[in-house]
């Protein structure tokens, strides 16, 4: 058998070294070369290829920050004075390989998880709140998710931050620390909440695969045929790939799917702003008020419930703390994994913020009480057509790799507790090879995890084909998940582990917040339930078209 090797790299050398400690051989590298480019961007004679051109800038920034930080996970060095990193050592410090994540795959997790179709519905939320009031409600919850965020953070290593026992998901951390009911309580929640947020990409997808269709019909009908359709067939469709990307068998390994649907998620956020901006340009004004959409429009109950909802649309566009622990265990260190996450945490929730920011406010501003409930779907815009569906296929592509983030949780919840439970049951450790036509190497499969990883899919399509509501959807997983997960847990678990004495300055300021999130939480489920049912006096099941 080969002796096992570590590759270090010194002064532009790659060096080979044996596990016995023998150098084998040394490998010059090439130096790299940096390119200065130049462009000026002159005025555009036509709308589409200024939109264009935008989203190329935009994909080609995102796209070369990115890949440095991916780079970096590869890249390995010594100190200068020579002497050896125990980033060298092939095991991390609690027996396992060593991660590789930095503080880019991070904030591209961070990002997929954070810019989903969440954004599509904010400049409907800010509609229901006004200038005033819209704009505020999204700052005050980006400051919350961070804070609670960066707290959460110093909770991945119970005990000391640099050596502490690690946690590897946000159950193992509220084990940890709390203990007691809090864990069946947290698991409950956690789950169920991943679980809709996976019902409601499928949903979410499924309406951009249809508006695809429904865009080109609109094309070539010349806006006459209404070109209703059922979303059965598309969220079928979603399922099916899920259920393939789903045998992806780490965490580790869906860095690259990360990276791709950031890049997506840019995309379609960058369309859907530019196309306000240009809309706003061509009317002149800055449509809206100051309170929202009027009383007088839909009566002063339905004022008050999608307020509310509004509330629970802008939450769920910022939930992410309930996987920043999984994120968390796929860093590297040193430095330490709470230092490079809190930097991850304030990229992401910067950059998020401030597209956010600019989508729904334009998005209100090009429609006014009018903005519809998915601004890209909703047809509020129908050209250029081009440039929808290609804003469109990117959602679809997003939600492809963000369902995968946001399941991954369950899976290693679900395949750990089978494992414990039937320790010598050879059905769940036993892999079969698999030899793919194009593929080098064989593909091992697990027959536990393909059939149950492929019923999970289903169940989570089948749900969303009874259930295809989406921006009560949307409001309702923001509204569950908001106070417990974002909130109440980073809040508790963070005075437990710093020792924080009660009715301490501090203690007082926590526990205020959680109590301030939980009423906002409340207010928002309820008005997400409202708008449940007002759904439900017009619905079939299986029978949903739009």
């Amino acid at each position: 058998m080969a002796e096992p090797q570590i590759q270090l790299n010194y002064r532009d050398v790659n060096v080979i070294i044996s596990k016995s400690g023998r150098e084998r051989e040394r490998i010059p590298v090439g130096s790299g070369t940096v390119v200065n480019t130049g462009f000026s961007l002159h005025t555009p004679t036509t709308l589409p290829f200024f939109l264009l051109g935008l989203l190329l800038i935009r994909f080609l920034t995102l796209f070369s920050v990115l890949s440095v930080g991916l780079m970096g996970d590869h890249v390995h060095g010594i100190s200068i004075d020579g002497s050896s990193s125990n980033r060298f050592e092939p095991f991390d410090d609690d027996g396992r390989i060593r991660r590789t994540g930095t503080i880019w795959t991070a904030s591209a997790h961070i990002i997929t998880a954070i810019i989903g179709s969440g954004v599509l519905s904010l400049a409907w939320a800010i509609a229901q709140l006004g200038w005033i009031a819209g704009p505020s409600v999204m700052i005050l919850f980006a400051i919350v998710s961070y804070y609670t965020a960066v707290i959460l953070a110093d909770c991945y290593r119970t005990g000391d931050p640099v050596s502490g026992k690690r946690n590897y998901t946000y159950m193992d951390s509220v084990r940890s620390i709390l203990g007691g009911a809090h864990v069946p309580t947290c698991g409950l929640i956690q789950y169920l909440n991943l679980f809709g947020i996976m019902v409601g990409y499928t949903i979410a997808a499924s309406i951009s695969m249809m508006a695809i269709k429904r865009s080109d019909c609109f094309h070539e009908s010349g806006g006459k045929n209404p070109c209703h359709m059922s979303s059965n067939p598309y969220m079928i469709m979603f399922g099916l790939v899920e259920t393939l990307l789903s045998q992806i068998p780490d965490f580790d390994q869906v860095w690259w799917l990360s990276i791709v649907a950031s890049i997506m998620s840019f995309t379609y956020s960058s369309v859907g702003l530019a196309l306000g901006i240009a809309k706003v340009a061509a009317t002149g004004n800055f449509r809206g008020s100051l309170t929202g959409i009027s009383v007088v429009s839909v009566g002063q109950t339905q004022k008050i419930w999608r307020s509310f909802q509004a509330l629970g649309d802008i939450a769920f566009a910022f939930s992410f703390s309930f996987i920043l622990i999984e994120i968390q265990d796929t860093l590297r260190s040193p430095p330490s994994e709470a230092k490079t996450m809190k930097k991850a945490t304030l990229i992401s929730t910067t950059t998020t913020t401030v597209f956010y920011m600019l989508c729904g406010c334009m998005g209100y501003a090009a429609f006014g009480d009018h903005a519809p409930g998915n601004l890209l779907t909703g047809f509020g815009f129908y050209n250029p057509f081009w440039l929808l569906d290609i804003a469109n296929a990117a959602i679809v592509v997003h939600l492809v790799g963000a369902y995968q983030v946001f399941c991954q949780p369950i899976y290693a919840f679900v395949e750990k507790w089978a494992a414990q439970k039937w320790p010598d049951n050879e059905l769940l450790s036993k892999e079969f090879k698999l030899q793919i036509p194009g593929f080098l190497r064989p593909y091992s499969v697990n027959i536990f995890k393909l059939v149950w990883r492929t019923v999970f899919v289903i169940l989570t399509t089948v749900i969303s084909m009874l259930l295809p509501f989406f921006n009560d959807i949307v409001g309702i997983l923001g509204a569950l998940g908001f106070w417990p997960l974002t909130v109440y847990y980073p809040v508790e678990m963070y005075i437990t582990q710093k020792e924080i004495p009660r009715w301490s300055f501090s203690w007082v300021c926590l526990e205020l917040l959680s109590i301030a999130c939980l009423m906002v939480s409340v207010l928002a489920a309820a008005g997400s339930v409202a708008g449940v049912m007002l759904d439900l006096r017009v619905y079939k099941p299986f029978e949903m078209s739009y």
